[in-house]
């Protein structure tokens, strides 16, 4: 459970940093359109990776910490006594699905 906490607190620190770098992208290729650049020109011109490559980039590294910190918590709770059922309501899914959680094996990567 607390290597999930920290693979999380490690992912959201590097989103922060990929976050921070998008948006200042962002901002320029806005800046460069308004002043007259069509997107043609702007958009090819963009530094790689590409703003859309970063978003995807963040989005693939929180799924994957989330679903470590999901089952992580699953096993905890189980661990600690609390039934399926029990756990399948905290977390808003069902029965089944916290089955699946507790049988999965965890990625490594």
């Amino acid at each position: 459970m607390l290597a999930a906490l920290e693979n999380v607190k490690e992912a959201l620190a590097i989103n922060v940093e990929v976050g921070t770098l998008a948006l200042e992208r962002a901002e320029r290729l806005i800046a460069e359109h308004r002043a007259g650049r069509p997107w043609s020109d702007v958009i090819p011109a963009e530094d790689k990776p590409l703003i859309v490559e970063l978003l995807s980039q963040n989005f693939e590294r929180l799924s994957t910490a989330g679903s470590r910190l999901r089952r992580a918590q699953a096993k905890a709770l189980h661990d600690e006594g609390m039934t399926m059922e029990q756990i399948a309501s905290c977390f808003g899914v069902t029965r089944q699905r916290v089955s699946a959680l507790l049988k999965e094996r965890p990625n490594r990567s």
